[in-house]
């Protein structure tokens, strides 16, 4: 059970992500790249699913490589944030003629839905494949999620999806914690990819395989970091959180702690991302050939206690 001071405020969490959608593309790097990754791997999976939901789709960009890549299927835009979904009909209404007629997607009509994971409004066994990159973090619940993710799926159906583990923005909870004197909560506490592996079996996924793996993003000053994190929404939105303002003196005190991890001229954001997919269904394989060589995948059984 999550301690209660890091439980996420989801009003908050929807407000902060509402304001961040003209701003997220721009800053949204490391959720870039992941993206791109978690494409890589699709690439070694067959599957021809009628249904695909974008779990937590933010601006849409993987919806629209989804459906670019699936050109039957129908893609759900799914969001806890609706401006996120105003953002994701506008970029797909901005795509040229010219490329709309040189790559007619069959499947093109657009379904968004503002929902929350933890409960999806969809019926059972209603899609074929689930993709949610860097969104399920946002879960206070990972249980309930993973057992909507599993109710909608199809059999034999994929779930595919990555999020954020334990030392992610290290830097910026010891620095925050010793700005405040460990006197509020200043960074989510994300999930260990064991005990997510442990959650996709207790809700009844197949041989889940999970790596992780470490990004480094670097900046000028602790100002850019806030910055940064601010334009993709990611505000802190834990109950423990401060209420107000902290003051000139607070931030003093975050920049001089937040020294310590200089390097070469510039300070580190560590974020480390755990890959995952597992499948509905006994008879699909519980692994993805051909990762790269510094990948280990991990296969996971429950347990014991």
């Amino acid at each position: 059970m999550m301690n209660d001071i890091y439980r996420i405020d989801k009003a908050r969490a929807r407000a902060s992500f509402g304001r961040a959608a003209e701003t997220y593309d721009a800053a949204a790097i490391l959720q870039k790249q992941v993206r791109e990754e978690m494409l890589s791997r699709l690439d070694l999976v067959k599957l021809n699913p009628q249904v695909i939901l974008d779990a937590g789709c933010g601006t849409g960009a993987a919806s629209h490589a989804l459906q670019k890549r699936f050109e039957k299927s129908q893609v759900v835009s799914l969001d806890f944030a609706y401006p996120m979904l105003q953002k994701t009909r506008k970029t797909r209404a901005n795509m040229s003629l010219i490329h709309r007629l040189k790559s007619p997607l069959v499947g093109s009509k657009q379904n968004l839905l503002c929902a929350d994971i933890e409960a999806l409004p969809l019926a059972s066994a209603s899609t074929g494949l689930i993709w949610s990159n860097l969104a399920i973090q946002w879960c206070n619940d990972l249980d309930a999620a993973l057992q909507e993710f599993h109710r909608v799926l199809q059999p034999e159906g994929l779930l595919m999806f990555s999020t954020f583990g334990p030392d992610t923005l290290r830097e910026l909870r010891v620095a925050t914690s010793a700005a405040s004197g460990n006197e509020y909560t200043s960074v989510s506490r994300f999930i260990d990819m064991h005990d997510i592996g442990d959650a996709l079996v207790r809700a009844g996924f197949s041989a889940p395989v999970l790596d992780v793996e470490r990004f480094t993003l670097t900046y000028d000053d602790v100002k850019s970091v806030m910055r940064d994190l601010k334009s993709i929404g990611a505000h802190n939105a834990t109950d423990g959180r401060a209420r107000g303002l902290l003051g000139r003196t607070f931030f003093e005190k975050l920049q001089v702690s937040y020294e310590q991890f200089r390097q070469d001229k510039k300070l580190p954001a560590t974020f480390e991302v755990v890959y995952g997919h597992a499948w509905h269904g006994k008879d699909k394989p519980g692994s993805i050939s051909g990762l790269d060589d510094g990948v280990s995948p991990v296969t996971f059984k429950p347990r014991k206690k």
